[in-house]
């Protein structure tokens, strides 16, 4: 099948048991057992539940995986990842990584052992000096979180399987409808499906998928072990939201590559951060591995502007943490998302106090730039 197709009709498609063209709800925590040790597949729904089957099903298929696990967020699928990893190990993550995973790295499993190094994952030599003893992973976000740096994946995926180590990439901005890392070489990809998967704003959710049977077995161990799955009812919604998935980036992305454009020749925007725009550092590898420059753009007011005034003067573009839902939405990395990164760390890889990121959302791309032109010119 091809994608549009494949979202739609992937994993478990409809209800075997009542020829449902969805599949139901199953709201429950526990199921009848015919006798000791015998029973349908399912015993507990911390193990297994149908509707969330049905959609780890979906996402193996949509990201070419043998195998997809649902969490109850991003962060709880990162989380199970990392907890592959043992006392000594290290990770190596991109400089500019989403500020959640370095905090879950830097104040939950430092003090359990495992250690952590900041790479230029989009410089491949300076990732391969990097690689020192006790690395055991890559974990890549490309376009990674807030300044789009994009990663030839296939490239790190080469040097990472040549020097023995497990590649893992985070797809929340591209989605498997526009970047497959799979196919490129990676071991495990893992997504905040709370973003663009969901794209209605409605449900927080994480997902984790692999092609390699043994990282499978040992996840499906953690995951039920450690029980921070996804429920019955997000995993209906998450399955409902998937199935309009290319529609909507299509939309997404149509409108950002106008807003990139717009405001890449603003006299009151210093600098644009878009995968999109042909003279952006990383558009060449961008095409190479992705169908387009994906929604996401981040940008600076020029000198002078005031920032906190740009977010009082928006009124349809929100000003609130998360991204990929259909509303566009607007956040100041510094202060929301990357907070929790030291700020001279922050300023070192190029997160400053003016750098603005937005979601561009389904809405007339028109009144998206009306609002934040408006807002410009208010700051």
């Amino acid at each position: 099948m091809k994608e549009s197709t494949l979202l739609i009709h992937g994993g478990i498609d409809g209800d075997a048991a009542t020829d449902a063209v969805n599949v139901p709800i199953y709201q429950t925590s526990t199921y009848r057992q015919r006798a000791l040790g015998e029973n349908t597949g399912w015993e507990y729904s911390r193990t297994g539940n149908p509707t969330r089957a049905a959609l780890e099903a979906l996402i193996a298929d949509l990201e070419g995986g043998t195998r997809g696990f649902a969490f109850g967020s991003g962060m709880a699928a990162i989380t199970a990842v990392l907890s592959l990893f043992r006392t000594g190990d290290k990770v190596l993550i991109s400089k500019n990584v989403y500020g959640g995973t370095f905090r879950v790295l830097d104040k939950v499993f430092k003090s359990f052992g495992l250690g952590y190094a900041l790479a230029d994952t989009d410089d491949v030599s300076a990732l391969d000096v990097a690689i020192t003893s006790g690395v055991k992973a890559v974990l890549v976000e490309s376009p990674a979180n807030p300044l789009l740096t994009v990663t030839d994946l296939a490239a790190v995926t080469f040097v990472a399987k040549r020097r023995g180590l497990l590649t893992i990439v985070d797809n929340t901005f591209m989605t498997p409808y526009l970047q497959r890392p799979i196919t490129l070489g990676a071991d495990i990809v893992v997504h905040s499906a709370t973003k663009y998967l969901g794209g209605h704003s409605d449900l927080v959710a994480g997902l984790a998928v692999t092609n390699h049977p043994e990282i499978a077995e040992r996840l499906a161990f953690i995951q039920n072990a450690t029980g921070g799955v996804l429920g019955p009812f997000d995993s209906f919604l998450l399955v409902r939201g998937i199935k309009t998935l290319g529609v909507r980036m299509d939309r997404h992305v149509a409108n950002a590559e106008a807003i990139a454009a717009r405001l890449a020749a603003h006299p009151d925007v210093s600098r644009v951060w878009y995968p999109g725009l042909k003279d952006f550092p990383g558009h060449a590898v961008q095409f190479k591995q992705a169908k387009n420059g994906g929604a996401m753009i981040s940008f600076e007011l020029a000198d002078g502007k005031d920032h906190r005034a740009f977010f009082r003067a928006l009124r349809l573009v929100a000003l609130a943490e998360s991204l990929g839902g259909v509303e566009s939405l607007v956040c100041h990395p510094a202060s929301m998302t990357h907070a929790s990164i030291p700020k001279e760390t922050r300023e070192k890889v190029g997160i400053t106090d003016r750098l603005i990121r937005l979601s561009v959302g389904i809405e007339d791309a028109d009144d998206i730039w009306s609002d934040v032109e408006n807002a410009i010119r208010k700051a």
